[in-house]
């Protein structure tokens, strides 16, 4: 059993629901010590019952917003493409409790659920603003669609695990699927298009190209298990491209590095989810590598705020969005975990080194990865704000907030 505390006013009222602990009493200590509860949030006629770090991080986001970026998104009408991954569950969320007050007209989305249908989505559903479909982007028609202006095609598989297990349906995803989108609305009015790429354009850069900057080129295998998704991504930038020059649409590429936090399913089998899960289970955390290589961390709630920037953009231009500080080893970033799983959960495990069961884990997986985001600070004064420690904290008392089906299905 769990307890999640639901806050009503001054009121607050204890409530179980089941999930892995297996001490109860050590559960009800443990929400004591890190102040865990959800908050109810009244938007018109709705109220939405979210855990206490949501609401933090959706009033994040529409702070960081400048008063142009809100007169831009607003009486828009937006369609969202795999709206139910990790990065969907934020920008909802913000479009839920903010949409209302930015003028937002619809928010309209796509998803094949193939992973299965999240349960967070089921305190959105009710609200009017959203019609949220189970489709397939690269089949679906998009006519319900029809009057939307600001579009976020984010449909993909980004954790390497399962874009090696599904190749096919990866690239389908970035390239039919985005050709069906920039064909349906290259004749349309509307104020912005983002495609989501990846860092992983970049593959392995020299050592002279990090921090890496949007006009490096990339060093990428073209036949690796990891080239469905890196060369999906570049093809991707390449249809993007085009049609933005031949059609004259306003399409903007987004370059995310290394998002974590609220949204990610703790199976989600990246090393954020993976030491995630490790703390929240008291499992030993285990890096299937020597732990040497370098990354740099964005919280998702912060990355958002650089996602709608860019698709306020409106206009063709390519922008790295991540953190540009504390570049370091997966070996670090365990040991973050596990003193912060120490520090709010009396975390036990050890860090421990093993094989991946898949023999392609480590294949083509790039060294280092850090941005450069001068453009980003440039052009769309994006900031990141959430220091990896503090994302860390978020991110724990998020999945400790929640049903254990809402974090891994």
């Amino acid at each position: 059993m769990r307890t999640s505390i639901m806050a009503f006013g001054s009121a607050w009222i204890l409530r179980e629901t089941k999930d892995c602990w297996k001490n109860y009493g050590e559960k009800i200590k443990l929400l004591g010590k890190v102040g865990n509860r959800r908050i109810h949030i009244r938007r018109g006629g709705n109220m939405l019952d979210v855990p206490l770090i949501t609401k933090q991080d959706v009033e994040l986001i529409f702070n960081a917003m400048s008063n142009k970026d809100k007169e831009k998104i607003a009486n828009s009408t937006i369609l969202v493409t795999g709206f139910a991954g990790s990065l969907g569950y934020s920008l909802l969320h913000f479009f839920a409790v903010y949409g209302e007050q930015l003028g937002i007209r619809k928010v309209y989305g796509i998803d094949n659920y193939m992973f299965g249908k999240p349960i967070w989505l089921e305190r959105i559903l009710g609200y009017p603003i959203f019609d949220l479909r189970e489709l397939d982007i690269i089949n679906c028609d998009l006519d319900f669609a029809s009057d939307a202006d600001i579009i976020f095609h984010m449909a993909s598989l980004a954790s390497p695990v399962y874009y090696r297990k599904y190749p096919i349906q990866t690239m389908d995803a970035d390239v039919i699927g985005l050709r069906r989108l920039l064909d349906f609305f290259r004749d349309k009015a509307i104020r912005g298009f983002l495609f989501y790429s990846s860092s992983e354009v970049y593959g392995e850069p020299d050592s002279s190209q990090i921090p890496t900057a949007e006009s490096y080129w990339g060093n990428v295998h073209t036949c690796g298990p990891r080239a469905c998704y890196d060369e999906s991504k570049r093809f991707g930038e390449t249809l993007c491209y085009n049609f933005a020059h031949e059609y004259e649409m306003p399409v903007t590429i987004v370059r995310p590095f290394n998002n974590y936090g609220p949204g990610m399913r703790i199976n989600d089998q990246r090393v954020v989810a993976d030491f995630a899960k490790a703390v929240l289970d008291n499992d030993d955390i285990v890096i299937y590598s020597n732990g040497k290589p370098t990354r740099t961390f964005d919280y998702i709630p912060d990355a958002t705020v650089g996602y709608i920037k860019c698709a306020l953009h409106g206009k063709f231009d390519i922008f790295n969005i991540g953190s540009d500080r504390d570049e370091i080893t997966i070996t670090e970033l365990a040991a973050l975990y596990q003193n912060i799983g120490k520090t709010l959960f009396n975390y036990a495990g050890k860090i421990v080194y093993k094989s991946h069961w898949d023999k392609e884990y480590l294949t083509d997986n790039p060294n280092r990865r850090c941005p450069n985001i001068t453009k980003a600070r440039e052009f769309l004064q994006y900031e990141p704000q959430i220091h990896i420690e503090e994302g860390i904290k978020r991110y724990l008392r998020y999945l400790i907030n929640c049903q254990r089906e809402e974090i891994e299905w």
